[in-house]
């Protein structure tokens, strides 16, 4: 069983089932996709921590576990302690967009304008202490500026805010927003990764904007609990870069503009040390307490 911290249809549980199916016919035996979504994936990563370690149930990872490594001043679990990473299975760019009137034209003539008049413009996020939220006071801090982050509740509360104008900006996860890009309704200023997506080749990064070191990325990887066997965590990698290979899960979601990795599991273990150190030192230049 493949536990999901988020609900269904989301990218990350079309990430999950894609690799589930594709994992079930490496594995000869189903794997069970139980979406269970809660603030800070505390609900199914709980659950996880406490299953056998048997590597019959496993934990969907996210960016949101090394956010809240930071975030919370305590969690029903340690996301480092208490599971045995598998594999980095996706990552997802954020990008920055403005209604398609805007009269900012790109993401450089809106930096201007914040140098020029500090305060005065809004970036929207979803809620505060979201991976979006985060990046966009990693933009703050990265162009030295300073503009109003206003928070939503959820990602069409952002659209609608940005369309009808009570936001400058916004930062969301791309591919949720590839129909609105593609329908003109929005244009996208930049990405934060540290290259161009593959689904909107056109928008340029960070970087390439003259922005340093503001790269950020949503992300699912898999998790089992603490404990269980090696020879188990390997047979499920392996069975996640078979999945990940699969010319049906790619043909899936590489049009979402899905980055798609694999790996030992030593590689995730080094990117989820990486993450919560990265995050947290955001919130500490932002100035976020802990909860």
């Amino acid at each position: 069983m493949l536990l999901v911290p988020f609900a269904p249809g989301g990218i990350a549980d079309l990430t999950a089932r894609a690799v589930a199916r594709a994992m079930a016919g490496v594995l000869g035996q189903p794997v069970v996709v139980d979406n269970r979504p809660s603030a800070g994936s505390i609900v199914a990563s709980q659950a996880v921590a406490r299953a056998a370690p048997d590597g019959h149930t496993l934990l969907l990872m996210s960016n949101a576990h090394a956010v809240s490594a930071g975030l919370f001043r305590t969690l029903p679990y340690d996301a480092v302690r208490d599971f045995a990473p598998i594999a980095l299975l996706a990552s997802f760019d954020l990008a920055f967009f403005v209604a398609a009137e805007s009269r900012f034209d790109s993401l450089k003539t809106w930096l201007a304008q914040a140098r020029a008049q500090p305060g005065k413009l809004t970036i929207g996020s979803i809620t505060p202490g979201s991976t979006q939220h985060l990046t966009a006071e990693l933009l703050k801090a990265r162009a030295g500026i300073d503009a109003v982050v206003v928070p939503y509740k959820g990602t069409p509360a952002v659209l609608t805010a940005l369309r009808a104008g009570e936001i400058d900006l916004a930062v969301e996860i791309l591919a949720p927003w590839l129909p609105q890009l593609q329908a003109r309704a929005v244009r996208a200023l930049a990405v934060a990764s540290a290259q161009r997506c593959s689904a909107a080749p056109e928008v340029p990064t960070l970087k390439e904007l003259g922005v340093a070191d503001a790269e950020a990325s949503s992300w699912n990887a898999l998790a089992a609990p603490a404990g269980t066997p090696a020879a188990v965590v390997q047979r499920l990698n392996r069975a996640a870069d078979v999945a990940l290979r699969d010319p049906a899960v790619r043909a899936q979601l590489l049009p979402l503009g899905v980055r798609l990795h694999g790996g030992p599991p030593e590689q995730l273990q080094h990117w989820l040390a990486q993450e919560i150190r990265h995050w947290a030192a955001v919130m500490r230049s932002a100035k976020i307490e802990p909860q």
